[in-house]
């Protein structure tokens, strides 16, 4: 039975063990704003649907500048990518950052990602069909994010795999099944970063001397208040929307996929109802909410749920146990593909909202879309393995058969 003494958001063998689901259900209606302390200190966890929302809105009191991960990846102190990288920034930084990497989330460069992600989705999908079979999460997912970056960047398919994969272990930097786990930990994570850098600093080089339209090109011509961005600033938002993109759209893809499988009467009615798309990808986004939660931190004192939140003091938005809500949707813990209204919280709100959303809408239709035309079941041929982490809710392998 979970209670306040049980609760703990960080240990990540509950998020292995799929059981987070319970324990923020009962925060939601026990304790919504809940202090969750930690050696040297601790954070705030907000888990309604209404508390999430507002302060993904209040951005004056809920400050963006520390980083979204909790001890995150740049986070020492003060964070070193505050006011460089997007999403580590506050006004009126972020806004102008948001309208210089605009551009690269536009509707032709989505069309353009489309395209290409269509084309690899395709071609991965007939060789798992012709074997009856396969790893949804190493065969499939990844294309989704290669293509993307493909376009995004202007890279070959396998330089593109390569930084998947570097993303992908830097998310997973504590996950067994991806990378060696028997140093520092922060040490291991520094090392995979470098790698992530390196890789963009070579093609910040080459797109220096041969300029394009891809996301790099853009960076280099960007001016903000006359002035262009320093290469740090490049690199962080390189890395920026290659985690971003990279990781959510791959990992909702399989469980997407999960979700289907586990519940035959809604992918029926997908099948026989294929208008309904766009609802189901939207209750997909619901209910997977790969992005569990995002850091911030408070600017000053305010009052919450009958609790005082110090200047100063780690504020974290569960996305995940909003989009659950059930105040916000009626039998939350129901999928439903034709559900209406569907606000999820998955891309976030405000002005930190996803700016790739667009993009990830796209890359998940590129998948979902030939499924459903094509009649493709699955089922699953093996035990399905989460990525070990409470950030990221991945799935690292997901074997499946296929029945139809």
């Amino acid at each position: 039975m979970t209670d306040a003494t049980t609760v703990d958001l960080t240990d990540l063998d509950v998020f292995v063990r799929n059981e987070h689901h319970q324990v923020l259900a009962w925060l939601r209606e026990n304790d919504p704003v809940y202090w969750h302390p930690m050696s040297g200190g601790g954070f705030w966890a907000l888990t309604r649907y209404d508390d999430v929302l507002n302060a993904y809105r209040d951005h004056t009191t809920f400050s963006s500048s520390c980083g979204a991960i909790l001890g995150g990846s740049f986070r020492s102190g003060t964070d070193s990518a505050a006011g460089k990288m997007l999403v580590a920034s506050d006004l009126p930084r972020q806004r102008l950052l948001r309208q210089q990497m605009h551009p690269a989330f536009s509707p032709a460069m989505a069309d353009r990602i489309q395209q290409q992600v269509a084309t690899l989705v395709d071609k991965a999908l007939d060789n798992l069909l012709t074997r009856g079979g396969g790893d949804l999460a190493t065969e499939i997912a990844p294309e989704l994010p290669a293509g993307a970056l493909m376009t995004m960047v202007d890279i070959g398919h396998s330089d593109a795999l390569e930084l998947v994969s570097l993303t992908r272990r830097m998310i997973g930097f504590r996950d067994p099944a991806l990378v060696a786990t028997d140093d520092d930990e922060r040490i291991r994570l520094a090392w995979i970063q470098s790698e992530i850098f390196e890789f963009f600093a070579e093609l910040v080089r080459e797109r220096r001397a041969r300029p394009g339209d891809d996301l790099v090109s853009m960076l280099l011509r960007a001016e903000i208040n006359g002035r262009r961005l320093s290469e740090e600033d490049i690199l962080y938002n390189c890395m920026n929307v290659a985690v971003g993109g990279n990781e959510t759209s791959s990992y909702t893809t399989c469980a997407g996929i999960c979700a289907l499988i586990e519940n035959p009467d809604q992918y029926a009615r997908l099948l026989a109802e294929p208008e309904l798309l766009g609802p189901a990808m939207e209750e997909i986004l619901r209910w997977t909410s790969m992005n569990a939660y995002v850091q911030r931190v408070a600017t000053r004192d305010v009052e919450l749920g009958g609790k005082r939140i110090r200047a100063g003091d780690s504020v974290t938005l569960w996305n995940v146990s909003a989009n659950r809500d059930e105040r916000q949707f009626p039998w939350a813990d129901r999928f439903d593909i034709a559900r209406s209204p569907n606000r999820h919280l998955t891309f976030g709100s405000g002005i930190h909202r996803c700016v790739g959303a667009p993009v990830g809408m796209v890359e998940l239709a590129s998948v979902f879309r030939p499924l459903v035309r094509r009649g493709i079941r699955f089922e699953f041929a093996g035990p399905v393995q989460r990525l070990r982490s409470n950030f990221i809710l991945g799935v690292t392998s997901m074997p499946v058969r296929v029945v139809g």
